[in-house]
Parts: structure tokens; C-alpha cells; sequence
């Protein structure tokens, strides 16, 4: 098969391990930085060029979107899509993955456990916007932030009131969400390949840090899941409408909540931690279901 990985840069690890095993498997692989895309979206007969050439003969695609470039990144998928290419990931899955509030709200209506959240325009409200989300301490997050950037965790609610309004003074786009102390700053990593969780890492955060991201100092270590938990990450992929996903929990007193669930995770830390060879496992998947030429787009929004 002939398959491209959407990336910016093949030295990546997760887009570096997924063209190895690619290869090994005996396929042709191609890194494709989609920033260097251009496309005739016109024609009866849609097209992608790079660096002088049009991609043609592809069987599948990987997208390795960057949060910050997902308007373009999304739109070379749904080209590809357009050409009958199978896509890992498709265009309107990615794009709600990526939009917080929207994942979260498509989360709530289909019954998985989540945090109390709030969200709100006006800061006229406040006092009871953190009474929604049971009082401090809370925790406030930019929709727009990636990898624990723009997530605060206000003590008291005076401290809430100011960061709320600061954030809303700079026209930030900001949710309020209940603060699940018994998770000890810690949240569990799920990789979800289709049907089935292949691999898992709990994350802990430094000391003194409620954050558990890895980008942020936090460690990985083996974790064993309950089947709630397998259960709840495999149905948040597949609302998304993920076949691949990094499904983010923590363990709450009321049972498995999900904090976020993302489209391009990273596969160093997971690897690493599970010992698990989750890109080979990532190409078996492509093996098994690209010749249908069937996109996982699904749903129109």
C-alpha cells in the first residue's frame, strides 16, 4: 500500500516510528507536510500538489495535525477525502476533537461521564457560574490551549472572579470546570484504535502540580484499567468519530470522567510506558480497513 503521514517533520517520534513500522510491514510511506500543500478544489477532478508534483496513488493517510494549524490541516484531509482516500482520522472528526466546548457537549448528550463544566460570554454572572461548577476550587481552561497551557486552577473563588474576568478581557474563550480533588493530580492516557484500547499510562503531575501533562514535567507509569474505563474511552472515540485516539481521564468518586479526547496523540510516551508497538499497531489497522475506501468521516458536523 501506499500510505502518507500528514506531518510537518518526519524526525517527529510518533510520525518517525509510523514510517518505520510502515515500512517494515512493506509499504511505501511518505511524510507529507500539509503546510506545503496546495489544491485545486474547483475541478470535477480534485487534486493535491506538493512541492511541484500532485499526490496521486495513495490507499491511505495519517493525519498528524498540529492543534494550532487545524483549519488548513483539516482542509488538505477533506480533499483527500474528496479524492476517495481512506483517512485515519477524517476532516469532521478532527474538527470536533479540536473544538472543546463542541466534544464536550457531543460527550454530555450521549451520556459519558464528564466533569461539571460551565461556560459562559458575560462575566456579569460569575458568582454563579462557579456555583455551577460546585464553588472553588475549580479549574478554568482556554479552549484555545493545548497541552496544559491556558488551564488554571483558582483556590478560592475570589481568585476564580479575577482569572475569569481577566481572561474574558482579552476576549479568551474560557470553560469552568468542577476541580476533581480525589484524582491527586493525576489522569489516565488511553489509546484507542478502533474498537479497543491498546495501550494505557496513568500520568502524574510534578509536585505541587495539578497538571499531569508530560509536556509539563509530569511522569508515566503502567496502569491496569477497570472495563468501565475501557468502555468509556472506546465510546468517547467513537462519538468523535476517532478510529485513532487519545482518550484523557480521571478517576473521579462517581467513576471514569473525561477530560479531553485527542486526534494526533503522541506516541513516545505511551510506547515507552506500556511497552506496547502501538504504531505497528496503527498500520494493521490501516491494512484491515483502507481497501473499503471507506472515509471514518462520519456525521455532518
Amino acid at each position: 500500500m501506499k500510505i502518507g503521514i500528514l506531518s510537518r517533520k518526519a524526525e517527529l517520534y510518533s510520525t518517525s516510528r509510523l514510517l518505520e513500522s510502515g515500512k517494515e510491514r512493506g509499504h511505501q510511506m511518505h511524510c507529507i507536510n500539509h503546510l506545503k500543500c496546495y489544491m485545486d478544489i474547483t475541478s470535477d477532478h480534485p487534486a493535491i500538489h506538493y512541492m511541484g508534483d500532485s499526490l496521486k496513488g495513495y490507499d491511505a493517510i495519517i493525519p498528524r495535525i498540529g492543534a494550532s494549524i487545524t483549519f488548513f490541516g483539516t482542509a488538505v484531509v477533506r480533499q483527500f477525502e474528496m479524492m476517495n482516500v481512506y483517512c485515519l482520522n477524517g476532516s469532521v472528526a478532527i474538527s470536533r476533537s479540536r473544538d472543546k466546548l463542541r466534544s464536550l457537549q457531543l460527550l454530555a448528550q450521549k451520556g459519558v461521564g464528564l466533569p461539571v463544566t460551565g461556560f459562559a460570554h458575560s462575566t456579569k454572572f460569575t458568582d454563579d457560574l462557579i456555583k455551577l461548577v460546585g464553588g472553588s476550587p475549580l479549574v478554568i481552561k482556554m479552549i484555545e490551549g493545548t497541552q496544559g497551557v491556558g488551564v488554571v486552577l483558582a483556590e478560592t473563588n475570589k481568585a476564580a472572579q479575577s482569572t475569569i474576568q481577566a481572561l474574558r478581557s482579552l476576549k479568551a474563550n474560557i470553560l469552568v470546570q468542577e476541580f476533581i480533588k480525589e484524582s491527586s493530580g493525576t489522569d489516565i492516557r488511553c489509546l484507542v484504535i478502533g474498537n479497543k484500547v491498546v495501550a494505557t499510562m496513568l500520568r502524574k503531575g510534578p509536585e505541587g502540580e495539578f497538571r499531569s501533562n508530560l509536556h509539563r514535567g509530569g511522569r508515566a507509569e503502567k496502569v491496569r484499567i477497570s472495563p468501565k474505563e475501557r468502555a468509556t474511552a472506546v465510546k468517547a472515540a467513537k462519538i468523535m468519530g476517532l478510529r485513532v485516539a487519545g482518550v484523557d481521564m480521571l478517576r473521579s468518586n462517581q467513576g471514569p470522567v473525561i477530560m479531553e479526547v485527542n486526534s494526533s496523540p503522541g506516541l513516545q510516551g505511551i510506547e515507552r510506558t506500556s511497552e506496547k508497538d502501538v504504531a505497528s499497531l496503527i498500520i494493521e489497522y490501516i491494512e484491515k480497513n483502507a481497501r473499503s475506501k471507506k472515509s471514518p468521516a462520519r456525521g455532518k458536523s
